[in-house]
């Protein structure tokens, strides 16, 4: 059963070596995550399964101690998903929005439970999404899941995906559903819609939106803001 969740943006801008200069930027969007993720490791689960956006559609398991880097961003910093664990685990590379949750699971005192990754795509749909997340819920007494992901990526006219005026209500929308833990919400997003605004947490969010089924979780929404014209949000499950 899920006993709690952690909903962080994903991009490698919140790693400082890659953000650089512009580092300060993101101070608040990290601390938030810290803060996130404390409460996540607060709760004691038995097993933790990073969710996040990769582009095909998945699931893609990653198992626990597979690394990833920030080579592809100019910055030759590597990370592991938690801590490298036995014979063969660890095959092949994160994609960047589990890579980054690796660096901030690396900032946090963590619990020891074990970490697994899995990567959900654009081209999933909301069905496959929620049954992925029930699933995943049921594999433990305790679960715990770490949500990446970011909303569109069209608040400004300098946005990667330009201005687009159905955005920032979009934004808004995830944002409410998140600090509510508003299941319905979440699991009703327009997958269509989400894909015009560039919204790589669709289905993420989604999945978590299924592994919270009868689990009787609040939420708090601790961060929402667009930098860049992208809207990142965080928010913890409980």
């Amino acid at each position: 059963m899920l006993v709690a969740a952690a909903v962080c943006p994903c991009p490698p801008l919140l790693v400082p070596d890659v953000a650089a200069g512009a580092a300060p930027e993101l101070d608040a969007a990290r601390a938030a995550c810290a803060d996130t993720l404390g409460l996540l490791g607060a709760a004691r689960p038995e097993l933790l399964v990073v969710v996040g956006p990769v582009d095909e559609a998945g699931p893609t398991w990653y198992p626990q101690g597979t690394p990833g880097s920030f080579r592809g961003f100019g910055v030759g910093r590597e990370v592991t998903l938690g801590r490298a664990a036995g014979d063969g685990a660890g095959s092949g590379v994160l994609p960047p929005s589990l890579a980054v949750a690796g660096w901030l699971l690396e900032r946090v005192d963590w619990a020891d439970a074990p970490i697994e990754g899995v990567g959900v795509g654009e081209p999933l749909a909301a069905e496959r999404c929620i049954q992925i997340g029930s699933d995943i819920a049921a594999r433990a007494e305790r679960v715990a899941l770490l949500v990446m992901g970011d909303a569109s990526a069209c608040r400004t006219v300098k946005a990667p995906g330009y201005l687009d005026e159905r955005a920032e209500p979009f934004d808004a929308e995830v944002a409410r559903a998140l600090g509510a833990a508003d299941l319905g919400a979440l699991k009703r997003l327009d997958a269509g819609l989400a894909r015009e605004l560039k919204v790589s947490g669709r289905a993420p969010w989604q999945v978590l939106a299924g592994a919270a089924e009868g689990a009787g979780l609040t939420g708090t929404l601790l961060y929402e803001d667009a930098p860049y014209g992208v809207g990142y949000l965080v928010a913890a499950w409980s």
